[in-house]
Formats: structure tokens, sequence, C-alpha cells
């Protein structure tokens, strides 16, 4: 099912380019600038099985929307730079700003290297237990479980589920199906619990995935001393914020940010929601982020910056940039709000 999404989009994608619908677009549609998305940059894996491939982009394609974004005159600042523009209604020139949640190793030795080229600031939430080395990246871990096993045995809705997983195709519908049961389950400990139990039988040292992939305290200290680069918070654990009681919700917010600002010793001033989709922020967690003192926080549902985005200024959208979608031909489509507008009915604000 979600491969025949990914091919839909893809197809959309094209359409737009191809039609040239996106130029019609872009006036109404573009708004004054985009803060664009991502997770990992590095180089491509080999491999048929890559279920999250769509969190990972290659230094080289995001060169190439440098490249784009720099000939199209657009400034590229700092969420700092944003927020002041958007308080200030600064809108005379276009601009983009580049994210990359949840702290991973390769924003320091592949992300890095390439902003500097073009001296491009960007922004990287840091979630406080991944930077501890206690973080559970359950998603790299499933990948992991699937990839080595031939088959799983799992209770799915207390039903004792037998599930193939002997090809690239099987493991691929398996992966999506337990995906998208993990995100349903009441809490983050119901995760934990299951995750811990399908590695434990299959042999994955799920905490040693953290330790791997993400950077340390001390490795964050001379990164977040580089002049593009802006840390922000991504709270403590990694949870779904909407799934906590308020309580919770407003402990992972400060509490990470705290940590953050204590290691590093400089404020933490942006947040990103986890997953930050309609299921994990909404406007209970909009308010809890300003109230915690937050100048901005974004999420991951899709769409430009308009003038407007100032009335919400913890509830701002983002365009992702997506590791399935590698291809420059997109980018004028991104760019031009098309893609982000067709995907919300044409709303310009998505705040609800």
């Amino acid at each position: 099912m979600k491969q025949l999404r990914n091919n839909v989009i893809r197809v959309g994608l094209e359409a737009l380019y191809f039609t040239g619908a996106h130029y019609l677009m872009r006036p109404i549609f573009a708004g004054v600038g985009a803060i664009f998305m991502l997770h990992h940059v590095r180089p491509a894996r080999d491999g048929d099985f890559q279920p999250n491939h769509h969190l990972e982009v290659t230094p080289d394609f995001l060169r190439t929307m440098l490249t784009h974004l720099r000939s199209h005159d657009v400034d590229v600042i700092t969420m700092d730079e944003v927020y002041q523009r958007l308080i200030d209604r600064n809108f005379s020139r276009r601009f983009a700003c580049f994210t990359l949640d949840d702290g991973y190793r390769d924003n320091r030795d592949f992300a890095l290297p390439v902003m500097r080229e073009f001296d491009a600031p960007f922004a990287v939430y840091v979630a406080s237990d991944f930077a501890e080395g206690a973080g559970r990246l359950w998603w790299v871990a499933l990948e992991r479980v699937i990839a080595k096993a031939s088959s799983i045995e799992a209770r799915i809705g207390d039903v004792a589920t037998h599930i193939d997983t002997s090809t690239p195709a099987a493991k691929q519908a398996a992966f999506d199906r337990m995906h998208d049961w993990l995100r349903s389950l009441p809490g983050e400990l119901d995760v934990a619990r299951e995750i811990t139990a399908l590695c434990a039988h299959h042999g994955i040292d799920e905490r040693a995935i953290c330790r791997e992939l993400c950077m340390s305290w001390d490795e964050l200290k001379p990164f977040a001393d580089e002049p593009l680069v802006t840390i922000g918070a991504h709270t403590i654990t990694h949870c779904n914020l909407a799934r906590q009681t308020e309580e919770t919700a407003s402990h992972e917010m400060a509490v990470s940010r705290a940590r953050i600002e204590d290691a590093l010793q400089r404020p933490v001033l942006h947040l990103a929601y986890p997953y930050g989709d309609r299921i994990a922020a909404g406007p209970r967690e909009f308010a809890l982020a300003r109230a915690a003192g937050f100048k901005t926080a974004v999420t991951t549902r899709p769409g430009m910056i308009f003038p407007e985005s100032a009335d919400h200024l913890t509830a701002l959208q983002r365009v992702s940039l997506n590791g399935n979608y590698q291809d420059a031909r997109i980018l004028p489509v991104l760019t031009s709000g098309a893609a982000t507008a067709v995907w919300n009915g044409f709303r310009r604000i998505d705040a609800a």
C-alpha cells in the first residue's frame, strides 16, 4: 500500500512538472519561503530492502537543491531569521531554511560539508536521549529485525500472527504492517515493550543503534560551535506528544531544552515535534510549545510559509526532502508550493 502511495505521489509530482502547472500555481501557493525537512544525509546504500529510505537523501541531492535555490536568488536563512522575518513582516525576498531532525552523525559528516560549500545555515533538532546514547530508534530497529529474519511471530491486536519476511517484497510488506501497528499503540512504553521483545528474539542490539547513528554530547559540542549550525530541541525520548498527558508533554519539551542548554551552553529557542503529523502534534502541543518559551516549533505537516504563518509560529509547516523522490526535476515543483497545495486541498495554512 505504501509503495502504491509512493508511486501515486511520484506520478503527481511528474504531472505537475511536465504540464507546467507548477508555474501557474506558484504566484498563489509559493508563499514567502519554505522550511525544508530532512533526517539523514549520507551516500546511497545498497540493498533491495530499505524501508526507511524516505528519511535519507544523498549529499549530491542536497547540493542540487542548494544550487537550485541559489540560481533563483533565494536566501538560505536560520530559524532565528525565519522568526524575525515573520514577526517583522519582512517579505521582500524569498527564503529557505533547512532543518534536520533527530541529531544523526551523518548531519555532521555529510550535510555540514555541503552546507559549507554554499555558506548555508541549518538547524538540527536533537532528542536528548539520543545524544545520551539511551534513546530508541525503533523504526531502525524494526528494519534490522526484518532484514535479518525469514519470518516473524508477533501478537498484533492480541492475535498471534506469523509474518513472512523471506523476500524483499515480503519484508517491505511486513515492515509497513508492523510500522503502522507500532504507531497505533497507546503509548511509548507499549512500543518499547514490543520492539525490545522483537530485538531480543532476533539478536538485534537495540541500544547500540542509537550510539551508532546519533551524535553524542561530546560530538554535539564542537558541532554546535559551527557558525552555520543551530541546535533545536526534539523532546527527550522522541515520543508522540499528543498521546502523552499534558504534564508529560510539557516535561518532554522543557527538560529536553534544559538538557541541551546545559550540555552545549547555548540557548535553545526552536522545537520540532517528533513525528509531527496530525496524530502527533495538534493545537494542545502548539500551545504547550508557546508556553515553554520556544520562538518557533515545526511540524511535519506539508506546506510553505505564508505571511499568515506569523500567527502560527509553533505550528510551522515544512516541505519534506524525501529520499524516494531525489530527482532534480521536482525541485521547481517543490519550491512552487504546487505539490503541498494539492496535498492540502489548496489550503495555505494547516494548524488546526
